[in-house]
């Protein structure tokens, strides 16, 4: 994500700045930890930033009053806080994880599961995860199977073995874990082999780079479904990212174009140079760009997102993520080995989320 910031950047610069000046990106790495968030929130205001955009930090609740007391607006954040959906200071570009497990739900129940089990972290979070994919099943009738579980651990046999039950066909078992846990519950899941049973995840923790590692098509992810915040990287939308990653970070191998930190800091990057175009002749500040976000019309992301706006009239009505203005999501399948899309465009799932 800081790789992909500093090539925006140059690319910025290359073409004029934005609203006439040039951009200089500052990057802070919170080391996920909330002292660290902290300190980068610190950081920001000590530099005197006109926003943050394009971060990934689980620590919202720790960093934004920071931001909010200083003016400093948040843009496209991953989706991983509460206050990231509720702050006035904050305009998130995705729907959050909420948006991605009651999508997941009606992905599901509309490709035929009769039975459905969600693994997941054994927290609050996921708590609230198993309450938001049952959202996406109730209009099918269907209640999940709930496997909560620990992050970080290096078996998950025992988890595979009760979410796959009596392992029959339309049986579904879906993964919300961290990337690195869904891996290895991949890997317990090729171990056991169920004959019957078929996996989903959500994109974030399960990307394209993963189905390669374990075989591509002829691995246990062939024909897994995958629901994603963005079309998947073999789309057009992301032509405009991908050259400019050829262009202005060739050498950097760290940059994944299918991870949705990159994709979401895309998407954040555009949106923020479109708002603050509009301040050209006027002086960028923090104020003013919280000002023009709050004032600007739908901004269109060129088919990643639908049109964003946070305007009242744009917010879903969820009384715990108030700021939530993208219902929108994507349904993939892995076919031949490859992440396609299992459904034409993106599918809101508004409905179902604030059922």
């Amino acid at each position: 994500m800081p790789g992909i910031a500093q090539a925006i950047a140059q690319y910025f610069n290359d073409n004029g700045g934005v609203a006439g000046h040039p951009v200089r990106v500052i990057t802070c790495n919170e080391r996920n930890t909330p002292d660290g968030a902290v300190a980068c929130a610190n950081k920001a205001t000590a530099e005197n930033v006109v926003a943050v955009v394009g971060s990934d930090s689980q620590y919202g609740d720790e960093f934004m009053p920071l931001l909010e007391s200083a003016g400093i607006s948040y843009i496209g954040g991953s989706g991983a806080s509460t206050a990231e959906f509720s702050s006035p200071y904050s305009y998130p570009v995705n729907g959050g994880y909420q948006t991605l497990l009651v999508g997941n739900g009606e992905q599901l129940a509309a490709a035929g599961c009769h039975r459905v089990a969600i693994v997941r972290p054994d927290s609050a979070v996921g708590d609230s995860m198993y309450t938001f994919l049952n959202n996406g099943l109730a209009q099918y009738h269907l209640t999940a199977t709930d496997v909560p579980t620990k992050e970080g651990r290096t078996n998950y046999q025992h988890e595979v073995q009760v979410a796959v039950g009596s392992d029959r066909p339309h049986d579904c078992v879906t993964s919300a874990l961290d990337a690195a846990s869904t891996q290895t519950f991949f890997d317990s899941w090729r171990q056991d082999a169920p004959a019957n049973a078929h996996l989903s995840a959500l994109i974030g923790s399960f990307q394209q780079s993963l189905v390669d590692s374990m075989g591509g098509a002829d691995g246990p992810l062939e024909g897994a479904l995958a629901t994603g915040w963005y079309p998947p990287d073999s789309s057009p939308v992301w032509g405009e990212m991908n050259a400019v990653i050829k262009k202005y970070a060739f050498t950097n191998n760290n940059i994944n174009p299918s991870d949705p930190g990159v994709q979401t800091t895309w998407i954040a990057y555009e949106v923020f140079r479109k708002v603050v175009d509009g301040l050209k002749g006027h002086p960028v500040t923090a104020q003013s760009v919280h000002a023009a976000f709050d004032a600007t019309g739908p901004v269109s992301t060129g088919g990643a997102t639908p049109p964003l706006a946070w305007q009242d009239g744009n917010l879903v009505s969820l009384a715990a993520t108030p700021r939530t203005v993208n219902t929108d999501v994507s349904f993939q399948q892995v076919v031949n080995g490859e992440l396609t899309e299992s459904h034409a465009g993106l599918v809101n799932v508004g409905a179902a989320l604030t059922r």
